[in-house]
Order: structure tokens, then C-alpha cells, then sequence
């Protein structure tokens, strides 16, 4: 496992992931893009916010479902010592159909999101994705 820290959030990854420069022209707020062959990337980001968990949750189940996408679980669960919201989607594009993976959390009006999008149907990817969530530390 490696350590990804940018200073104010560390979390582990395998090595089969690499870590891709960040698109901060285009999302000035990502602070890592990892991936791992070319059907799965995580993306993360963070920045200030004046929201909830609870108002999050709603905003982002309708922002997938005006997308397209198919909710299967959107949950308030507990990871990494802190709350979270764990939600796994289906979007279907006509470019591709991939799995979403994502997990949001706001501390000190800070949100926190790590997105895995995957082609990965044998659960390994999603399974990579968790364990880099549970190591999940901000240090501030």
C-alpha cells in the first residue's frame, strides 16, 4: 500500500493504482485521480460547503436520477471514524455504462467526495475503493 497526502487529507492505496495529475484547470477542487487500468478512476474533491449529510443525500440521489442514473443503495453509514453517505449507482451514457461508487463526507464545513467509476463487474475494484475510504484521514 502506498500513502496519497496532500497535506490536509492522507488515504491508502494498492499499488496497482496510479495516481493520475490531478484536471485542477477544469475541477480546481480535486485533490487526487487515481486509476487502475482504463475501466476504473477515482476521483476525489473537496471544498467548502454550508450543507449536510442529510440535504446532501437528496441533492445527490436527484442529480443522479436527472442524469439517467439507477440508485441501487444510497445509505448514511459510518467509515474512516466518521459519518459518511455510501451510495452505489448504475449510469448508462451512450459513450458507456459504468458503476458508481461514492462516498461523501463533511466535517468543519468542509465536503469530502471520492467517486470510483468502474467497469469492474467482479467486485475487486469497488473492494480497492473501500479500503482507501477506511484509511481516510484529514489533517487539519
Amino acid at each position: 500500500m502506498r500513502t496519497f497526502n496532500t497535506g490536509k487529507v492522507s488515504f491508502k492505496y494498492p499499488d496497482i493504482w496510479e495516481v493520475e495529475k490531478a484536471d485542477i484547470i477544469s475541477n480546481p477542487d480535486c485533490i487526487a485521480t487515481l486509476s487502475k487500468g482504463e475501466g476504473n478512476l477515482v476521483n476525489a474533491v473537496m471544498f467548502p460547503t454550508a450543507t449536510n449529510l442529510d440535504d446532501y443525500k437528496v441533492f445527490m440521489e436527484n442529480a443522479i436520477s436527472d442524469d439517467g442514473g439507477q440508485i441501487f443503495a444510497c445509505d448514511f453509514v459510518q467509515i474512516a471514524g466518521m459519518d459518511a453517505i455510501k451510495l452505489h449507482a448504475n449510469m448508462d451514457t451512450p459513450e458507456i455504462n459504468f458503476d458508481m461508487h461514492t462516498y461523501v463526507f463533511i466535517e468543519n464545513k468542509i465536503i469530502y467526495i471520492f467517486e470510483l467509476r468502474t467497469l469492474d463487474v467482479s467486485g475487486e475494484s469497488e473492494g480497492e475503493f473501500k479500503n482507501m475510504i477506511e484509511s481516510f484521514r484529514i489533517l487539519e
